[in-house]
């Protein structure tokens, strides 16, 4: 496995001007979400919440397409659809980012269902190679690890990755005063031959923007 991921690893950091961002979403309104629908619906709640994250990171990424798809020689090549690559660690060690395809169009219930199958999939050595080969980005969420926020590295010849850190309590400013609030760092790694900060600061404010309404995900 590392054998595996280290060429392309390499690879990135060689070739791939990285440029970095993150910003801190406050979670209030989620997370009060989250409390009065996770006894109506089975899965845990990581895999809501990693849907949630999911769903807001594909429908931002319509938004921004630039930062969806290929580098190639012959420059940037827009993905055929928003196939999110979700990381996923492995039992024995290593990881894998198989695609969830066309993430942007499916319903919350489908995407947790979708998760559930993939993760289940991805640790008995079930993946399919089709959704190894096409992801157009990777979403990584490391908050179960207990990571306060993840900085990650692009995985050729896509162009970015967005990362999710831990959910957790904070001191916050809210309306005027600082107040302990569900807050999460969420970071993007991006090509800078692809797109610039302005793209990517889009981005991150429409994955904020979309993660204040978790009823219309």
């Amino acid at each position: 496995m590392r054998k595996a991921i280290a060429p392309a690893m390499g690879r990135s950091k060689r070739e791939i001007p990285h440029y970095y961002l993150s910003n801190t979403i406050d979670l209030g309104r989620t997370m009060a979400w989250l409390a009065k629908i996770i006894e109506s619906i089975e899965p845990e709640a990581r895999l809501i919440a990693g849907a949630l994250v999911l769903k807001a990171s594909a429908l931002a990424l319509r938004e921004t397409p630039q930062l969806n798809g290929f580098w190639s020689e012959d420059g940037f090549r827009p993905g055929p659809g928003i196939h999110v690559g979700w990381a996923i660690s492995l039992r024995g060690g290593g990881l894998v980012a198989p695609a969830i395809h066309d993430a942007d169009q499916k319903s919350l219930a489908e995407l947790i269902a979708a998760l559930r199958d993939l993760v289940a999939r991805a640790r008995t050595g079930g993946v399919r190679s089709s959704e190894l080969m096409n992801p157009t980005v990777t979403v990584t969420s490391l908050g179960e690890r207990g990571a306060d926020s993840v900085i990650g590295v692009i995985y050729p010849p896509q162009v970015a990755i967005v990362g999710f850190g831990r959910i957790a309590k904070r001191p916050s400013v809210w309306q005027g005063r600082v107040k302990k609030r569900p807050t999460v760092s969420v970071s993007l790694a991006a090509d800078h031959r692809a797109s610039d900060g302005h793209a990517g600061g889009l981005l991150l404010a429409a994955i904020d923007r979309l993660l204040q309404e978790p009823e219309k995900l």
